[in-house]
């Protein structure tokens, strides 16, 4: 990802769809079309031309608890030399699900999503700590996740 972000200029008829799609992302282009008062196909056109532009994602958000990942922590990262180096190694990697370049007592926040205690112990101390240029880690294990949304709309 570039620091430099291209960003694409939505009508309001864009913003409906994307809000018709973080309500339901199984509805389909008909019933969008109807809401927003649009052809089938000019929904399907729309979609695709927000999905190519990297504006949206349809994806499926799982709980990672009911999928047998019982650990979830968050993990502030202090280093020593380029973060987006870091940052990358980081983004390889299969149990980090986000990472964050930050300002503040952090210069990296990511999360980890692990299948138990141990597993989180293997990730910190044999992929997360042996990184070049990680100088110290801060991890903040979730007790229980209270909220998680991804429809805060278009704004």
């Amino acid at each position: 990802m570039s620091s430099k972000r291209n960003t694409l200029a939505l009508d309001s008829t864009s913003k409906a769809i994307i809000e018709q799609l973080q309500l339901d992302g199984r509805r389909s282009y008909a019933e969008i079309g109807k809401a927003v008062g649009l052809s089938e196909a000019a929904v399907r056109q729309r979609v695709q031309k927000l999905t190519d532009a990297g504006v949206m994602q349809i994806v499926a958000v799982t709980d990672p608890m009911r999928l047998g990942f019982s650990r979830q922590a968050m993990l502030g990262i202090r280093v020593s030399g380029d973060t987006r180096v870091v940052a990358d190694s980081l983004a390889g990697m299969p149990e980090i699900s986000y990472v964050v370049l930050s300002a503040g007592s952090f210069d990296i926040m990511v999360e980890i999503v692990c299948e138990d205690d141990d597993a989180l112990i293997e990730v910190l101390n044999e992929k997360i700590r042996t990184l070049d240029g990680v100088a110290s880690t801060e991890t903040f294990v979730y007790l229980q996740l209270k909220k998680q949304k991804y429809d805060w709309g278009t704004r």
